[in-house]
């Protein structure tokens, strides 16, 4: 078989080819030479670019074969999204890729506003001591306003806690519960401008968010207020600004990001309270090598037929960031599901509850099955052969939501009828800021437990004595417990207990608890 061929349109780190592998042939050309690049579209499975070229309807046309446009970076400023689709080519880019860049970009300019470093910086070199004219102001005790408290706000937010400033921050889509966890209060927009000592800006660039911060927010906030916009150019008002500067109702501004790009001619840089820089969010070493990797692993995913979690046009849509880190966690309960049934389920529901079902959730329809099928069948399971494996074996399927969740803030059950109409359900959430997974019920019994490479569950009627043995049993057979959680639902009723491993258990050591124990069921999992 031949291998599909990946076009790299414009320089790359060498750490994007390793994770590409041997398993595509690889092929170079200068994108932003459109006249080299049409015709090197030929026959290109696979095309990544960075910013300098352009992939729109021409380029689209020109690439007979192509299925996947990756682009090693943030923006699609250079992508033509909607023709894309259209033309049924994925788009897939790295969005995390610079987020701690940029955050720390953030973080930097906040911190040279504040203590007058550039034009310090300049007056030494020019010959000049002024060190009484450069007084700056501490970050300590003083109150940061984040506005946008997504992905790279949420890392300034960490960084200017240590510092031991207060957080608070503007942004409608954020719950005030999950702000609370980070240690941020939630205020409207009025209030971060009145609070705030200094501010920084983390908003994508949008029709709602284009000149947000203009003249009238600068009039409402502290002439000590420190701005800083490392997010995208046009948000905060640059004729607005300046005039805040200068009128002495704005104390000093850090800019990363401009209206109009390339700018080397605004008046704000003819102002001493004023650092800037020529947007170098992304421009570390790491971020363009986790860029490159991060579309490298994204091609390999769409060129194998898997889900894409990075793609901006899954069937023609987005995938939410709120929903990206319960697609692996219910990938792990459909294997865990499909352990405890044992067979095929005749129907099978997924339910996902909380304040995720504002999003489209049909993806973790995909992870389920995938997962579900994953040990059932001998071929390659999917997220587009996933359905069609539920079908041939009259798998009926149905995907379920409820904004209401009780007990956690987002959950998702996979609840299915075997042949003889037992029920199977297992559920799963994610918790805290790192978003760890934990398994949290299985077939009706509580559990906290995190889902491991090697899971045993085991239901026997409820008496002393138990755990002693099944302890005894692994310690004899060299497997170590990482962790265990005991469940009833009565007592002297029906017991559960739930372990999780260091290494996959023997079967005979699993028949061996199953005949020590009267075990109803023993059932193991290995995620791995």
């Amino acid at each position: 078989m031949t291998k599909p061929v990946v076009l790299i349109a414009e320089e790359l780190s060498p750490a994007t080819v390793e994770a590409l592998g041997p398993d595509f042939e690889i092929r170079h050309c200068d994108g932003a030479d459109r006249a080299a690049l049409l015709p090197a579209l030929a026959g290109v499975d696979a095309v990544l670019v960075r910013s300098a070229t352009k992939v729109d309807a021409e380029a689209l046309a020109a690439a007979d074969r192509l299925k996947v446009v990756a682009r090693a970076g943030v923006g699609l400023d250079n992508v033509d999204v909607k023709a894309a689709t259209q033309a049924g080519v994925m788009v897939v880019n790295a969005p995390t890729s610079n987020i701690v860049s940029a955050a720390e970009l953030a973080v930097a300019l906040m911190l040279a506003a504040a203590r007058n470093v550039s034009p310090a910086h300049a007056a030494l070199k020019d010959g000049e001591w002024k060190r009484s004219k450069y007084t700056g102001t501490e970050l300590y005790e003083k109150t940061v306003g984040i506005v946008g408290l997504g992905r790279i706000g949420v890392l300034v937010a960490q960084r200017l806690s240590a510092f031991g400033m207060q957080v608070i921050a503007y942004d409608p889509y954020v719950q005030a519960g999950r702000a609370a966890q980070m240690g941020v209060r939630l205020v409207d927009l009025d209030t971060l401008l009145a609070e705030s000592d200094f501010m920084s800006v983390h908003l994508p660039k949008t029709p709602e968010t284009l000149g947000l911060i203009g003249d009238d927010e600068l009039h409402k906030v502290k002439p000590s207020l420190v701005l800083v916009n490392a997010a995208r150019g046009g948000i905060v008002d640059e004729g607005a600004l300046y005039s805040a500067l200068k009128e002495g109702r704005v104390a000093a501004a850090g800019l990363d990001v401009f209206a109009k790009e390339p700018c080397t001619d605004s008046p704000l840089f003819e102002l001493e309270n004023v650092v800037a820089t020529p947007h170098l969010g992304a421009s570390t070493d790491e971020a363009q090598e986790k860029a490159g990797i991060a579309v490298a692993k994204s091609v390999r995913l769409a060129l194998s037929g898997e889900l894409v979690p990075d793609a901006v046009n899954v069937q023609g849509g987005v995938i939410a960031e709120d929903v990206r880190p319960g697609i692996p966690l219910t990938e792990k309960l459909g294997r865990v599901f499909t352990a405890l049934a044992g067979e095929v389920a005749q129907s099978l529901d997924v339910e996902v509850r909380g304040e995720i079902t504002e999003h489209d959730v049909k993806v973790l329809e995909l992870a389920a099955l995938k997962g579900v099928f994953s040990d059932v069948v001998t071929e390659q399971v999917s997220y587009v052969n996933a359905p069609l494996l539920a079908a041939e074996r009259g798998t009926e399927v149905r995907l379920v939501t409820e904004a209401d969740s009780p007990d956690h803030r987002n959950l998702i059950t996979l609840r299915g009828t075997l042949a003889d109409g037992a029920q199977v359900s297992v559920s799963g959430t994610l918790v805290g800021i790192q978003q760890r997974e934990r398994l949290v019920e299985v077939n009706g019994f509580d559990l906290d437990i995190e889902p491991t490479e090697h899971l045993a569950f085991f239901s026997y009627a409820d008496r002393p004595g138990i755990i002693g043995v099944v302890g005894r049993v692994l310690g004899d057979a060299g497997v170590n417990i990482a962790g265990m959680q005991v469940a009833r639902n009565a007592k002297g009723g029906n017991a559960l207990v739930a372990l999780s491993v260091d290494t996959a258990i023997p079967a005979e050591t699993l028949a061996d608890i199953e005949t020590t124990i009267e075990a109803d069921t023993v059932r193991a999992v290995d995620l791995v």
